[in-house]
């Protein structure tokens, strides 16, 4: 009897040991599988692995915004007052910030285009007037922080200024191109004809290209953009090319032949060849006469006789922003900071004051 009930132990102890062992080898497996696919831990599937604080795009640091230009003496925050030489009156005049920003805008593009469009010509002009006291400090015309005048700084037309300006001026305010914490360089033209260039190409910029500023693709196909700034002809005599030449320090007495240079990577002349002599195709641009030679996209160039043709494609130096690509993309339903980030790759649009 004893013995019976001695084997019944054994054998009941010998179950339980087994059913132990298989419980733990089951929980042991169970640890080491791999978690199904559509498992999530915080958002992020199993297996991967977690964001620092600067990848998560939920805690993304907000842009460094720059200080304000000394010279205008204006607390962070607030809205600066500008000195501006009105040339057209040999004055100058002291105004808001914005108020100076209606009246440029109102001359540098159309007041009944696209609000978007309009917008966003409206940030870039906030921005080329900050960079410019930032880093100039003042207008070449005696106490002032800019002027009125084109070849200086920007466009001005107050006479141009209606609901769309105003409107577009106060929907941005305060509101400017920055990159890696100071103003962007807030350059614009008409029409790149579909690409726009580098600063080095369209600007013969002397210093290191803003890494900013790249060739994008550019929507300048609007039916509305005037013919002569799809394709142009410029006829010009060679005494007149001759005295632009000089300007640029190029004594040449004359010339027997003219060829395009050096090209850029947008397909802009870089470089013109008067026999054999090279001269910056963006310098003889400005000295030969910038509305004439309306870009230096160039299809060809030929002496005929006495006069140099220049046949060539869309207007303005393709640095930037184009007009008629901003009016394209502001049709098409895009915001005016859209429009920014595609021409200035890796700005941000902050606020500077309210």
């Amino acid at each position: 009897m004893i013995n019976k009930k001695t084997a019944y132990i054994k054998i009941i102890s010998l179950l339980l040991v087994m059913m132990l062992v298989a419980g733990c080898t089951a929980l042991t497996r169970r640890d080491r599988e791999p978690a199904p696919q559509d498992d999530t831990r915080q958002g992020q599937p199993l297996g991967t692995k977690k964001p620092s604080p600067r990848q998560d795009s939920g805690q993304q640091q907000a842009p460094k915004k720059p200080s304000l230009p000394k010279a205008l003496q204006a607390s962070q925050g607030q809205e600066p007052s500008l000195k501006v030489f009105i040339k057209d009156e040999n004055r100058v005049e002291e105004m808001k910030l914005e108020d100076y920003i209606k009246n440029v805008v109102a001359g540098e593009i159309k007041n009944d285009w696209p609000d978007e469009a309009i917008k966003a010509q409206a940030i870039i002009a906030r921005t080329f007037v900050l960079n410019f006291v930032d880093e100039k400090g003042q207008s070449k015309y005696g106490n002032a922080h800019i002027s009125t005048d084109i070849e200086e700084a920007q466009a001005w037309n107050p006479e141009a200024v209606n609901e769309k300006i105003e409107k577009a001026v106060q929907d941005t305010r305060g509101q400017v191109m920055v990159y890696d914490g100071k103003f962007a360089k807030g350059w614009f033209h008409s029409n790149a004809a579909g690409k726009t260039a580098t600063a080095k190409e369209g600007l013969n910029y002397k210093d290191e290209n803003p890494p900013y500023i790249k060739m994008v693709d550019s929507p300048d196909d609007s039916p509305e953009i005037p013919d002569d700034e799809v394709y142009w002809e410029y006829r010009v005599s060679k005494g007149k090319v001759l005295e632009a030449l000089k300007t640029m320090g190029k004594s040449l007495k004359d010339f027997g032949s003219v060829s395009i240079g050096q090209k850029g990577e947008s397909g802009r002349a870089v470089t013109l060849s008067f026999d054999g002599t090279e001269v910056s195709a963006p310098d003889f641009r400005i000295a030969i006469g910038s509305t004439e030679m309306k870009s230096t996209l160039l299809d060809s160039v030929e002496l005929q006789g006495e006069q140099v043709v220049f046949k060539g494609r869309g207007y303005g130096h393709g640095v930037g922003m184009s007009q008629w690509g901003a009016y394209k993309m502001a049709k098409e339903g895009k915001k005016a900071e859209d429009i920014i980030t595609h021409y200035f790759e890796g700005v941000n649009v902050v606020k500077m004051w309210d």
